[in-house]
């Protein structure tokens, strides 16, 4: 079974600069696009950005497009999340979530997700 784990969150300044990592183990991350979620507290989940199995990236979020970047290194079995000029409200929850091969706009279609990690930006 894959199991997902996050990290590289924390507290950072408006103009700031995060590289969220997301660790994977129990399965080859090779076969899986992984989707990058965020959830604000009162708002709902929001699809951020996803990479498929075979390297090609959607952008979700038209509020993150120019700023956050998706890339994976599969023999690392992890994905990462550039996050670049970030804003206040990009502070959220941030989780990645896996599902086979293919990326999908609908969180609930992804089947393996990680416990997330906490990214606020504020000054």
């Amino acid at each position: 079974q894959l199991q997902l784990v996050e990290s590289g969150g924390g507290l950072v300044q408006p103009g700031g600069s995060l590289r969220l990592s997301c660790a994977a183990s129990g399965l080859p991350l090779a076969y899986f696009a992984i989707g990058w979620f965020r959830q604000a507290p009162g708002k709902e989940r929001e699809g951020v950005l996803c990479i498929s199995s075979s390297g090609g990236s959607r952008t979700y979020a038209d509020s993150v497009k120019g700023r956050f970047t998706i890339s994976r290194d599969n023999a690392k079995n992890t994905v990462y999340l550039q996050m670049n000029s970030l804003k206040p409200e990009d502070t959220a929850l941030y989780s990645c979530a896996a599902r086979p091969n293919k990326c999908a706009f609908d969180w609930d279609r992804y089947s393996s997700w990680g416990q997330g990690t906490q990214v606020t930006v504020s000054s």
